[in-house]
């Protein structure tokens, strides 16, 4: 028994037909959509440490406060990373990237170091702390537009993670030493302004973005990684707190070589690689 062929008139009818199939079949309503477990996963981890630190923060916990900051830039290093290899990269993820890094890397540090060391300076204290708030809120906001246009070699301005490190890196290396933040209320609050503006400054980052983990290295880099771990576990805080300042102020040394060389200072770039745009988001 041969059954009647239908015929369609032009293309349109015929994905119209087609496109019942993807709905679900209770009140024709569209097919949910999954999102990826892994890299968001390790965002939430990620997110998770930020509001542990402010619940920290708030039990005068500083030192763990800090700590959980520093866990939460691991978490928010991978997720990137491991949605390319795993091609799972999605516009859901890197909003929710986006979304986590505001609280971990803003909100947390602003209060962590607000209730060691600012919070006896009056308005002072808060305002710092609210600059560096609003300045890694606009940060995001500015990587998240200009990410199809900056050159993907460097950030512009200063990543939040990183300025997160300088402001907690801070009350760590401190609080191991001992001094109160109330002895030191106004380098703290110049560390909160310094991070604060610089994350919204054109100033140009290295990014990182060229290194390949798939490339084989000499022997000799292997070594130098070894005692680079050896360093930072022999004092974590005094090495991490170093490291991240030498970062932090690399951007304006990198600004002042291009500009003596004659180099454009500007990230701005006309060409779009398109490959790198959702990964790159999940190291703002």
């Amino acid at each position: 028994m041969r059954f009647p062929r239908r015929k369609f008139r032009n293309n349109s009818q015929l994905l119209s037909r087609l496109s019942r199939f993807k709905r679900d079949d209770v009140h024709g309503l569209p097919r949910r959509r999954g999102i990826y477990l892994l890299p968001n996963l390790l965002t939430t981890a990620s997110l998770f440490c930020g509001f542990f630190a402010i619940v920290q923060a708030m039990n005068q916990r500083f030192e763990v406060a800090a700590i959980s900051i520093f866990i939460a830039m691991i978490f928010d290093g991978l997720d990137g990373r491991i949605a390319r290899m795993t091609n799972t990269q999605s516009a859901f993820g890197a909003e929710y990237d986006s979304l986590s890094d505001m609280v971990t890397f803003g909100a947390a540090p602003a209060l962590i170091i607000y209730e060691w060391a600012l919070k006896g300076m009056g308005k002072l204290g808060w305002i710092a702390a609210f600059i560096y708030v609003a300045c890694a809120a606009l940060r995001l906001a500015r990587f998240n537009t200009n990410i199809d246009v900056v050159d993907k070699r460097y950030f512009q301005g200063l990543p939040s993670p990183a300025a997160a490190g300088l402001v907690v890196g801070l009350v760590w290396i401190l609080h191991d030493y001992q001094i109160s933040g109330r002895d030191v209320n106004w380098l703290a609050w110049g560390f909160a302004v310094y991070a604060g503006l610089t994350m919204v400054s054109n100033v140009p980052f290295y990014s990182g973005k060229e290194f390949n983990l798939r490339k084989s290295v000499p022997f000799v880099v292997m070594v130098i990684i070894a005692l680079i771990f050896v360093a930072v576990a022999y004092d974590p805080p005094t090495m991490l707190f170093a490291a991240f300042c030498a970062y932090g102020l690399s951007g304006y040394f990198l600004y002042l070589w291009r500009r003596y060389r004659g180099e454009p200072t500007s990230l701005v770039s006309t060409q779009v690689d398109s490959d790198s745009d959702q990964d790159s988001r999940n190291n703002s």
